[in-house]
């Protein structure tokens, strides 16, 4: 059943405040996996498929690939992460040489050579997308871990994983302009086109991921290192063995896989609808709406950061996550209507919803993971917060996986033909059915799964006390 509020308004102890520069720098970290994760699976289709002319297909495999990839690199990350014993902590030494990394191979990703064969330019850009996201996975799984162990309050955490979201999107505003930013001559030169600009776009991107890389690595403070000192090193299959055989985790990772799995199933399918059904294939008209789109997605999630901690404090967080849920099926039925060429402008509606659902519903599923965490530290006297965010991750770009192609096989079955600047009635329509009704159907699964999640806010600060009186016994023994 979902969680009622604590019975007594909780005040979070002095011991347990993060300093704002601690939370600030950690939230600048935010901008890799908000920003430049999510602008990889945004601008493939637009890159790869309308611009240079691949297949819808070729790009979904493209995009799958690198999900399998991080199910084995994103497991073994946390695992090393939690057994490394270094002088600058578990967590910080690979904040920093990850972010270096993701820079260097975003720039590397969107040079595909523009006179070599569609195969050799699948291979040249899955390649790259492998290293990219390994990279990647360099930075976001110990910057995640590194956030659950800042502080041990249940209301903090919340209040952390929010800083994140909203100094990340606050970034990533300009990020949904990288599409339209390709489109300017500024970028793209005389007589380029949006895979000439791309290129030099990604240029300021990479600029843009260094500077929070670094204030993160070295401005931010891990205060469970002391205890990791001193525990035993865990081999990686009893890790996994341990973080799978979690009950409340599994619900938890259930809850987050089936909305994830919604909306990746159509990832990308909003562009193609706008360009080809609310501009009728004028790419550059369209790009401007894309860009306003991004832009108003960002802005709402920095807004939403504010009501998501009132409401988390007073309501609880499954039942705040209920909230986000329907706000985003609330979204997907409002695009019945506002997807309108004649006013294609109305898509900013359901945007804005999406957004503020969204932040709301991975903001609070990495606090969730934290919680799980505690009650693992008190049931197992380990810390292992590389294994459970690596493991959450893993079920996540599972789901991406298959959805990255099943996506490219609705389009195919669509209807869609990249070389045609016009589509078929039938193409734009069965874009927008699929769009609509697979996330929602989805959603619906998430509702059923919160209402079974059993860590509630009493049992997290049961679990709290717990452990405070542990190390307390501990210390005098």
């Amino acid at each position: 059943m979902p969680e009622a509020p604590h019975p007594t308004h909780h005040q979070t102890a002095q011991r347990d405040k993060i300093p704002w520069i601690q939370m600030i720098a950690f939230g600048m970290g935010g901008f890799v996996p908000i920003a430049l994760f999510n602008s990889v699976g945004q601008l493939s289709g637009l890159i790869l498929n309308v611009g240079l002319g691949l297949s819808a297909i070729l790009v979904g495999v493209a995009q799958m690939a690198p999900r399998f990839w991080d199910a084995f690199t994103d497991p073994l990350m946390g695992h090393i992460s939690d057994n490394t014993r270094s002088r600058w902590g578990r967590r910080r030494p690979y904040i920093l040489l990850g972010g270096i990394a993701v820079a260097v191979t975003f720039v590397a990703m969107w040079s595909v050579p523009r006179d070599w064969s569609a195969m050799s330019q699948f291979w040249y850009f899955l390649i790259a997308s492998l290293v990219f996201y390994t990279a990647v996975t360099m930075f976001e799984i110990p910057h995640g871990a590194l956030g659950m162990e800042m502080t041990s309050d249940y209301h903090e955490r919340t209040k952390l994983f929010s800083v994140k979201s909203f100094v990340g999107n606050v970034g990533a505003i300009i990020t949904p302009w990288f599409y339209a930013m390709a489109n300017w001559e500024l970028f793209k030169g005389a007589e380029g086109d949006e895979v000439d600009g791309m290129r030099n776009v990604a240029y300021l991107a990479a600029g843009l991921v260094l500077v929070p890389a670094i204030a993160c690595a070295t401005l931010c403070k891990e205060r469970k290192f002391d205890q990791a000192m001193h525990q035993q090193r865990v081999p990686l299959l009893t890790s996994m063995r341990q973080t799978l055989s979690n009950r409340t985790f599994l619900i938890l990772v259930g809850i987050i896989f089936a909305t994830v799995m919604g909306f990746n199933l159509v990832n990308g399918f909003a562009n193609y609808i706008t360009i080809f059904y609310l501009y009728g294939g004028d790419k550059g008209a369209a790009s401007v709406l894309l860009g306003w789109g991004g832009t108003v997605w960002a802005v709402t999630a920095v807004l939403a950061v504010f009501p998501l901690n009132l409401i988390s404090r007073r309501i609880g967080k499954s039942k705040t996550l209920l909230l986000a849920v329907g706000l985003m099926g609330g979204a997907q039925v409002s695009k019945i209507v506002c997807y309108n060429p004649e006013m294609p402008w109305l898509v900013l509606i359901p945007t804005g919803m999406l957004s503020a659902g969204m932040l709301m519903f991975f903001t609070l599923a990495a606090a969730m993971v934290a919680d799980v965490c505690d009650e693992d530290d008190l049931n197992t006297g380990t810390r292992s917060e590389g294994s459970y965010y690596s493991v959450f991750w893993w079920f996540m770009k599972m789901g991406m996986a298959g959805a990255y192609f099943i996506a490219g096989v609705l389009i195919e079955v669509a209807g869609f033909n990249e070389k045609l600047s016009m589509q078929s009635h039938r193409t734009l329509l069965l874009l927008r059915v699929f769009e609509i009704g697979i996330p929602l159907a989805l959603c619906g699964v998430s509702v059923l799964l919160v209402r079974a999640y059993p860590l509630s806010e009493a049992r997290a600060y049961e679990v709290k006390g717990a452990l405070e009186r542990r190390r307390s016994g501990a210390m005098e023994t």
